[in-house]
């Protein structure tokens, strides 16, 4: 079982366009605006600004889902500011903490009748994996009850 990540973004909760962007970023591991850009006008249905990929991006910074390095300026050219942007999170580390807050925003209703209403309304294959993460936390609570 994955743990956590280390790195947590401070906001989890992202719109679909920084989702999307988010997405291209995952692909390319990392990538500098006009990149991202490219990537959403290669549909050509798509109408979008550089201006708005950079707010986009920079929100993302703030929520901690990516970083940005500088671009060297010989490669943009002369007086040009740039950025490569990486995300701070995997993919997979995503979905993991998303998981992990419907886990604790179902957890805390705290009211055991609605928790066994949803349980009895499973079917025995989600109650088998129900039964085997139980086990799974029992067996990770004892190795770390040994230490």
């Amino acid at each position: 079982m994955a743990p956590l990540p280390q790195h947590r973004p401070r906001q989890l909760a992202l719109g679909p366009l920084e989702q999307e962007i988010l997405s291209i970023l995952w692909q390319r591991e990392a990538a500098t605006g006009k990149d991202i850009l490219d990537a959403i006008l290669a549909d050509p249905d798509r109408d979008l600004s550089q201006a708005t990929v950079t707010t986009i991006l920079q929100r993302l910074a703030a929520k901690g889902w990516v970083r940005r390095e500088p671009v060297a300026e010989s490669a943009l050219g002369k007086g040009r500011k740039g950025y490569v942007w990486h995300p701070q999170v995997s993919q997979q580390e995503a979905t993991l903490l998303q998981s992990h807050r419907q886990l604790e925003d179902f957890l805390a209703i705290s009211n055991p009748e609605i928790v066994a209403a949803f349980a009895d309304s499973l079917d025995a294959s989600a109650l088998d994996r129900l039964d085997a993460i139980a086990r799974r936390l029992r067996t990770l609570r004892d190795t770390q009850g040994e230490r």
